[in-house]
């Protein structure tokens, strides 16, 4: 009786997110949007080593994007919880060369019910680039 050994085919970062899906309707329309632009789709490519105080992490962007200069992450978010709120101001702070920005389904919304700020106030006072529902054409034309 023969050994059949099976190997599993890699598949790439674009075909993972295919496969077992985006997380969500809005990081789906990013990609689409990303491949009629002719660009390659990153999905998920990364972990980015942050700290808690006392605990390591890692994060995952969403998408990485290739500029001329380099690259920069695009996260999407339909919801900011204020887990996520410290993630990305503790990674800010730990790699301020990471450019990271945010891609949301309405910047306008309030951080949490009777909050005065918005997601988009927020990205401001923290110094967060950001869009409403895809990723602005400047962005994607930057150099």
């Amino acid at each position: 009786m023969k050994n059949k050994l099976k190997y599993k085919k890699q598949i790439d970062s674009e075909q993972r997110g295919i496969k077992f899906g985006y997380r969500s309707g809005l990081e789906k329309t990013i990609a689409q949007q990303i491949r009629e632009r002719g660009l390659q789709v990153q999905y998920e490519t990364e972990k980015i080593m942050y700290s808690i105080p006392t605990s390591s992490h890692t994060y995952t962007p969403d998408f990485k994007i290739p500029t001329q200069r380099g690259f920069f992450y695009v996260e999407s978010k339909g919801r900011m919880t204020l887990e996520d709120r410290k993630k990305h101001i503790l990674i800010k702070t730990q790699f301020p060369e990471i450019d990271l920005r945010f891609v949301f389904s309405n910047s306008k919304q309030k951080l949490y019910k009777g909050s005065p700020t918005s997601y988009a106030d927020w990205c401001v006072k923290h110094g967060f680039k950001y869009a409403d529902k895809e990723i602005p054409e400047e962005w994607l034309s930057e150099k």
